[in-house]
């Protein structure tokens, strides 16, 4: 499993969190952190990488532009260590969802997956 975080959410603790599970991470603000939120969901969709953020902006993205999208997952209140706890925890619980492409919002305890119908890009 692939992700990308966001420059919002770009903490130490859940980079190495993840890479040290033997996902692969990239974090925005290593290269990245002049991109707009269209060209981090592109880059993910592209790369197949899950997108971890803080922003609401990519739903509107994906639900009122039905721009094409991987997995987005918005961690909403949560200090550092419970993102990465969540993180892993989702992993372990939500696998498919997070390979579906579906939208993951975490708020403490509770969890809500929305599956989100996107257009596919044609390259051809």
């Amino acid at each position: 499993m692939k992700f990308l975080l966001d420059v919002c959410i770009a903490s130490r603790t859940l980079r190495r969190t993840l890479a040290e599970a033997g996902y692969d991470v990239l974090s925005a603000s290593a290269g990245y952190a002049e991109a707009t939120d269209e060209d981090l969901l592109d880059m993910a969709y592209k790369q197949d990488r899950a997108l971890v953020t803080r922003d609401k902006d990519f739903g509107k993205l994906i639900f009122a532009r039905r721009l094409p999208h991987p997995c987005v997952i918005r961690l909403a209140g949560l200090s550092v260590s419970e993102e990465a706890e969540a993180i892993v925890d989702l992993i372990e619980n939500e696998s498919a969802a997070v390979r579906d492409r579906a939208i993951i919002v975490v708020m403490g305890d509770r969890v809500r997956i929305r599956v989100a119908k996107s257009i596919e890009y044609n390259d051809d």
